[in-house]
């Protein structure tokens, strides 16, 4: 496989090293003549009209004034010159002193992205995670070079709180910020941040709607229009249906909807405001994977066989959300020296939700055989255990949070300085109710699975939805987990200044203070509670039990950028962040948990150092990364994946290695993005001292490409394709299971009838390998298998 993947990318490689060193040798012809260049605001990188027909707010205001326009000739695959859309980080991305990969418009549009976890795949370093078993941890959980980032998606700069598989209806583009990021975002942030850049209303009248269908009955139609109300303002609502099953999973579906209307007053002017509102309802059958024995998946022919779609699940099995935000954004520019900006959101999220987690003890498990046509293993005692899953909850949550901050430009003596302050409050509140299942009046544990043929419905369980009487409130301590209620509250101040000692070179610092509180009140059954604590029956004692935590941390950051002329940056960074115990709030049943009966309040912490370069060639139809970094964390959190506590160990664990991308046009009508990561993933301290940390690939990359052929002819087209690959990685400290690696052959081909409407035809996984999506110590996802979707798309 490797032999192929390195013959099939030999000639795109010689390509890409043809294109480098023109770029290169443009640029050095054209560096003499590159003038106040340095430290500049970054430019519009557009043309009078966008891919959409949307022209940017920011030309009609420039344009309307009689102000020369500053002209960027660039291509929407070099992200470079792309804004990180937030007061806090006001320069492009190629003026960050960090490593941030970008997933523009064009390959959303191009890839036929339908969620942000499908974006994603077109960043290095990001591995999905299922979650734990009993706090309900699915929906979209990341993890960033290896560390936990499901307290970590932002939509323009404000934290996301929900728990739910993101749809990309509403999406412009997707920014992941490498590495820690507490000054901008606050607490977390180990691994890094996703920020979902979404649509906003733009003074150019657009509409717009997709219809896709294909295999799996998917089924899927989204609307995008924009209006003008006058010359200031405008209007504008994306909508989104989507129903589809899984190809290669058994059972599994997802039927959503959403809507997000949104306003925008002040277009053009010194006030811009922005009024959004996001709402997306999902009814989805949650799918936990299957068991790891001996070490490998039981899909893998090698191990025994199973059939890759196999659910080992219940028929009540479900994962029904409601989330909404409503989401005020204000800037206001003083003159050229203060830019204010205060971005306020409100969330509402409610969750029903029951799924199995397949457990297989391994000394039942190990007497697994390979499946042969007689089917003679038929011992129930050497099946899948399914009593290991979360039992049902009903979640209800809601947040805010306000960030304010102030932008000042000016000069004192020959330095000139941007610095930025401001003030971020968060507040999310959480209550859980658990329940168990009735088994037709006894209490019993679940029925095993059968290994090999599943029966989904073989089981006389009620279907424990909405208070039906088929559910009770757990008083049985074997069965039950405790209900629970809680909040987490965080302030926090943060400064830092960009100083210019001279045109091309550079000082960033600052820091970021928090103090956060957060406390839990859980009831019910306790698992660490004794049995004499229990009382008679099981039952758990009427009082409840409390935890609760206030830390208040301290992170700096530093760094120094070099600028020798507009084409190149270098830079190095140190970074910082803290991690308290009871962050995750929505994410866990507990988030504050003791261990070893004693309560574990020491917050992870993050440290990275980081040196880069960022080079924008070919008129800027052309960008290149390049860093090298290390990671350091302490303290590290887990989970437990039968319990789902999130514990925190004490343990040292380290990442570093080298990232690259190129992304842009390389020849007219030939756009390329490709990335790569190497990285040393080592648990630094304790029992598993210098064993590779779990779900971190030593080696990772992906690559896509399209070529217009023929544009503006009635017989144009667009063909493309890509690769995505992952060694493959280890499921716990140990390095005791491993699942193998994934490797997805995709591909594109559009045509566009007329300047309103294109038709084109994607297909996923051609190969149809079985490769694994969500990760887990114990369990894995298969991803899907081949499929193909066809879509029209109107553009008016």
């Amino acid at each position: 496989m490797s032999r192929f993947i390195r013959s099939g990318l030999r000639p795109f490689s010689a390509a890409l090293t043809l294109g480098s060193v023109a770029g290169g040798a443009y640029a050095n012809t054209t560096a003499a003549a590159d003038a106040a260049h340095i430290g500049a605001k970054p430019n519009i990188q557009a043309t009078e009209a966008d891919s959409d027909g949307d022209q940017t707010a920011a030309d009609v205001g420039v344009q309307a004034k009689g102000v020369e326009r500053i002209h960027v000739v660039g291509h929407p695959f070099n992200t470079l010159h792309a804004s990180n859309d937030m007061g806090r980080m006001p320069q492009d991305v190629m003026h960050t002193a960090q490593t941030i990969d970008v997933v523009p418009r064009e390959l959303i549009k191009q890839q036929n992205v339908k969620s942000l976890d499908e974006a994603l795949k077109n960043v290095p370093g990001i591995t999905a995670s299922v979650g734990e078993g009993a706090g309900g941890m699915s929906g979209d959980q990341f993890l960033i070079r290896g560390f936990p980032a499901q307290n970590d998606i932002y939509e323009d700069g404000l934290r996301d709180f929900g728990v739910y598989t993101r749809d990309s209806f509403f999406q412009d583009s997707v920014n992941v910020i490498k590495g820690p990021s507490s000054e901008v975002f606050g607490n977390g942030t180990t691994g890094g941040a996703i920020n979902i850049v979404t649509k906003t209303p733009t003074l150019h009248d657009h509409y717009g709607a997709d219809f896709s269908g294909g295999s799996a009955n998917f089924y899927r139609g989204v609307v995008d229009v924009n209006k003008r109300i006058n010359d200031t303002s405008a209007f504008r609502v994306e909508g989104m249906a989507n129903s589809n099953d899984v190809v290669g999973r058994d059972y599994v579906y997802s039927h959503r909807w959403g809507v997000a209307p949104s306003i925008a007053f002040g277009l053009g002017t010194k006030t811009t405001v922005v009024l959004q509102v996001m709402h997306q309802t999902s009814r989805n059958v949650p799918d936990y994977g299957v068991p790891v024995v001996n070490g490998h998946p039981i899909t893998e022919s090698s191990s025994f066989g199973v059939r890759r779609s196999n659910i080992y699940g219940k028929s009540q099995d479900h994962d029904n959300s409601d989330d909404t935000m409503e989401t005020l954004r204000l800037k206001h520019v003083f003159n050229k020296h203060l830019t204010f900006h205060n971005d306020l959101r409100f969330g509402e999220y409610s969750r029903d939700f029951a799924a199995s987690s397949p457990q297989c003890a391994n000394a039942s498990c190990s007497e697994l055989q390979i499946y042969n046509p007689g089917y003679k293993k038929v011992d129930p005692a050497a099946g899948i255990g399914l009593n290991g899953g979360p039992m049902p909850y009903k979640q209800k949550s809601w947040s805010f949070q306000d960030v304010a901050s102030l932008q000042a430009d000016f000069k004192t003596g020959f330095l000139r300085h941007q610095l930025v302050t401001g003030a971020d409050f968060e507040y999310v509140q959480d209550s859980r109710r658990q329940y168990a299942y009735d088994a037709v009046g006894a209490n019993r544990a679940i029925p095993w699975q059968n290994t090999y043929h599943p029966q989904r419905d073989n089981y006389g369980y009620g279907t424990c939805r909405a208070d039906s009487g088929n559910c009770w409130k757990n008083t049985n301590y074997s069965l039950g987990r405790p209900d629970s209620h809680g909040y987490g509250f965080d302030t926090g101040l943060f400064l830092y200044d960009q100083i210019w000692f001279a045109k091309w070179v550079s000082i960033k610092g600052g820091f970021r203070w928090d103090r956060w509180q957060t406390a839990y009140k859980t009831w019910g059954a306790d698992g660490q509670e004794s049995a004499a604590a229990r009382g008679p029956q099981g039952k758990a004692p009427s009082a409840a039990l409390n935890y609760h935590d206030t830390k208040g941390v301290f992170n700096p950051t530093a760094s120094l950028l070099i600028t020798p002329n507009s084409w190149q940056t270098f830079y190095f960074t140190y970074a910082s962040s803290t991690t308290p115990m009871g962050m995750y709030v929505t994410n866990g049943a507990i988030p504050i948990r003791p261990l070893n009966g004693q309560v574990a309040t020491q917050p992870e912490r993050a440290k990275l150092y980081e040196v880069g370069s960022k080079m924008s060639f070919l008129h800027d139809r052309l960008g290149a990364t390049i860093s090298l970094f290390r990671l350091d964390k302490s303290n590290a959190l887990t989970t437990d994946p039968i319990a789902g506590q999130v514990l925190a160990t004490g343990v040292k664990e380290r990442n570093q290695g080298l990232e690259l991308s190129l992304g842009g046009m390389i020849l007219p009508g030939w756009n390329i993005t490709g990335t790569y990561a190497l990285y040393d993933p080592r648990v630094m301290s304790g029992a598993n001292h210098g064993r590779n940390i779990q779900y971190v690939p030593h080696n990772q990359a992906t690559l896509w490409t399209a070529y217009e052929a023929f544009p503006g002819k009635l017989w144009n087209f667009t063909i493309g394709g890509g690769v995505t690959w992952r060694e493959g990685v280890y499921l716990d400290l140990a390095n005791t299971a491993k699942v193998p690696a994934n490797v997805e052959f995709d591909s594109y081909i559009s045509h566009r009838i007329n300047r309103h409407w294109v038709v084109s035809l994607n297909a996923y996984n051609l190969s149809n390998r079985l490769n694994y999506n969500s990760l887990f110590t114990n369990r894995v996802t298969p991803a899907p298998g081949r499929a193909f979707l066809g879509r029209l798309s109107m553009d008016y």
